[in-house]
């Protein structure tokens, strides 16, 4: 055996080693979490972006179905707040901006057919921190819309993460 094809076969063996461990631990890949109702009611509209990428998460979760009828739904989601927000960070030394904080803000509750608080209210923030420049205006209004697409996504994944925590 040559010292090539006994490099590989170690190094098959340790990825093997390594599967077989990870595996063993009871890792495995994030997917879809399933919900603990099968039918919900969100309180925005699907026309909204963050009404349609919800609805779009809640559908790819599992079995739980989006209704517009709040009566027939087993919980009830209601958007409290959903705010955009932009600080000014820092100044050059003529005046001028030159860094902004971008805060997206998204508060909501989860409700029962009842209307007991499955999840009581409560508020998500995401920061995003950027430079500006003058000179590249068009750019920077781009970089901004996609940071508070990339803000919007990220509370809406901690969002679906506290819808599959809830267990009725």
């Amino acid at each position: 055996m040559t010292s090539l094809s006994r490099r590989r076969l170690l190094a098959a063996a340790s990825v093997l080693l390594a599967g077989g461990l990870a595996t063993g631990c009871g890792f495995r890949l994030r997917g879809p979490q399933p919900l603990a109702f099968s039918t919900i009611h969100l309180g925005i509209s699907e026309n909204n972006e963050l009404g349609a990428l919800l609805a779009r998460r809640i559908r790819a979760s599992g079995a739980t179905e989006v209704v517009a009828d709040p009566a027939q739904a087993e919980a009830r989601l209601q958007i409290l707040r959903n705010a955009s927000l932009r600080e000014i960070l820092s100044l050059t030394g003529a005046g001028k901006v030159r860094e902004y904080q971008l805060t997206r803000e998204l508060g909501f509750q989860l409700l029962d057919n009842q209307g007991n608080a499955l999840i009581p209210p409560t508020m998500l923030t995401a920061q995003r921190d950027y430079t500006f420049q003058d000179e590249r205006i068009l750019a920077k209004e781009q970089e901004e819309e996609l940071l508070q697409r990339d803000m919007q996504e990220e509370l809406v994944r901690q969002l679906m993460r506290r819808l599959a925590a809830v267990r009725q």
